[in-house]
């Protein structure tokens, strides 16, 4: 079968499209002949070799797939890499049937990124209505979720996006107000001015100074929830700063719940519900050729795409 495969870490261009054996059956799993592949920031850092979890070379990434089984269901699944493939083997505790009405596009903007949308503002956040909430990067994949997910719950969106077509597509998803996020210099006074006051509620996934200055905007009591690094630079949580307003801040990784028995199958039928009503619109910025894995790795990290990125078939 063709894949994406990485003999070295580096840039979009280590990403090579060659030929490898199929995955081999295991226990549990399901193969998959794939026909979408998710392409995700943790994709950025795994080329880069800053992801969370350490890869070994050569290596396939991709952690989510869209395809048919060998006995015709239609799934949507998610993977520890080996998604950037025609076939994939995928654990079926982490594989959800495919409404009928729901597209194969759809589906995969659903799955990794949808889910972690929905676990960060109602799992981590605990967004109740009327609470004002931040959402970062609002036009990208997961962003684009979680500014329709907050509204629908009833909250009030101050969405952050880096240019101005990025921010008239958050507004077109029901934000309340929109923020200039491509500097982190002011950033705070613009979303206190946005918001009309402290937030009870942040996202995060830039990293240090926007961290920063996200977390000096969040009012008493309120909880900040990061996700992501995007900057390359980590920030370290001042303690006293959380103390003197007795704010949460708190981690997430979607694949700690992977061994869940209900929280992923509850997330993605909500999803899957919310797109079949017509409350949830997935963002398709781009569907690329397998073989030009590199050139959606490059939109990616030149921060020039929006909504969802994906791979589809093997043609170069």
């Amino acid at each position: 079968m063709h894949a994406i495969s990485m003999r070295t870490f580096g840039g979009p261009d280590v990403l090579e499209l060659v030929d490898v054996p199929d995955p081999q059956p295991r226990r549990a799993h399901l193969l998959v002949d794939v026909t979408r592949s998710g392409v995700n920031y943790a994709d950025v850092h795994v080329r880069g070799n800053s992801y969370l979890a350490p890869v070994e070379l050569p290596y396939i990434p991709g952690n989510e797939v869209v395809g048919v089984t060998e006995d015709g269901r239609r799934i949507a699944a998610l993977t520890h890499g080996g998604g950037y493939a025609e076939k994939a083997l995928v654990h079926q505790r982490v594989a959800f049937d495919i409404p009928d009405d729901v597209s194969d596009d759809q589906a995969a903007a659903l799955t990794l990124q949808g889910n972690s949308a929905w676990h960060l503002l109602f799992t981590c956040a605990q967004l109740q209505r009327g609470q004002t909430v931040v959402v970062p990067a609002a036009a990208g994949g997961l962003g684009s979720l979680a500014v329709q997910l907050a509204k629908e719950a009833g909250a009030k969106v101050v969405a952050l996006a880096s240019t101005g077509k990025k921010r008239e597509l958050a507004a077109s998803l029901g934000a309340d107000a929109v923020v200039d996020s491509a500097t982190a210099d002011g950033l705070t006074e613009r979303i206190l001015e946005a918001a009309h006051g402290p937030v009870q509620v942040a996202l995060e996934m830039t990293g240090g100074e926007t961290f920063h200055a996200t977390l000096a905007a969040i009012a008493p009591r309120g909880r900040l929830v990061v996700y992501g690094y995007a900057a390359g630079e980590t920030a370290a949580v001042p303690t006293t700063a959380i103390m003197e307003k007795s704010i949460t801040v708190t981690g997430f990784w979607l694949p700690h719940l992977y061994a869940e028995r209900t929280a992923l199958p509850t997330s993605m039928a909500a999803l899957f519900a919310a797109v079949r009503s017509g409350t949830l619109r997935p963002v398709i910025g781009a569907t690329y050729p397998l073989g030009e894995a590199a050139r959606a790795h490059h939109a990616l990290a030149d921060r020039t795409a929006v909504g969802k990125l994906l791979l589809g078939s093997a043609q170069k």
